[in-house]
């Protein structure tokens, strides 16, 4: 009987050894490589990529005009806004952004200031249904229209009292503290009618 009890320990020590062990071998063993998956002739998609495009293609945008200016190379850039189904987007028609080509060509969003008092955007839908029309914060009297027509989406003005499309704006201004002044803004583009590239110089009103 003592003989029993004094052995009892030293074999559930030995058992708890054994079975530590065991653990330590599950532990250190390399895990299985998972078996082959089958592959068809057809190229598997991934579900993950296919998210981005579906985005791309919700997010996509159509180069308008752009605003260059006597202060430095930095630009701003107008770009219509399209739903997926090419349409302009009502929810915000044209987007607004600089690209920093005096720095690193970096693009960059439009701060408070610059939204509310000089190239930020007002945006309304037009009254013939036909697109948009939009001024900017510094030209309230300069509107132009924003519409589609058949595939091409276009920023029209007129030029020279020409209907034209609207390539670009360059702005002569003076700093202020609650932004710029407006000297005179050249606008370049395009005759609708001839297709050639026209140009006019316009005083603020």
């Amino acid at each position: 009987m003592e003989r029993y009890i004094y052995r009892l320990p030293v074999i559930t020590f030995l058992a708890a050894l054994s079975f530590a062990g065991c653990k330590s071998l599950e532990r250190t063993q390399p895990a299985l490589a998972p078996a082959p998956v089958p592959v068809s002739g057809k190229a598997a998609v991934p579900g993950k990529k296919a998210a981005p495009a579906a985005a791309a293609a919700l997010n996509n945008t159509v180069p308008l005009f752009i605003i260059e200016r006597n202060k430095n190379a930095n630009v701003v850039h107008y770009d219509a806004n399209l739903t997926g189904d090419g349409n302009l987007n009502p929810a915000q028609p044209v987007i607004a952004y600089w690209v920093l080509l005096a720095e690193d060509g970096r693009r960059k969003k439009l701060n408070w200031l610059e939204k509310m008092k000089a190239y930020g955007i007002k945006v309304k839908p037009d009254p013939s249904g036909n697109g948009y029309t939009l001024t900017l914060a510094t030209a309230s009297w300069l509107p132009l229209a924003v519409k589609k027509t058949g595939g091409t989406v276009r920023a029209e003005m007129a030029i020279n009292g020409r209907p034209a499309v609207l390539e670009k704006m360059f702005i002569q201004a003076k700093d202020r503290l609650f932004g710029p002044k407006v000297e005179y803004i050249e606008l370049y583009g395009k005759d609708l009618r001839t297709g050639e590239a026209c140009r006019e110089k316009i005083l603020p009103k």
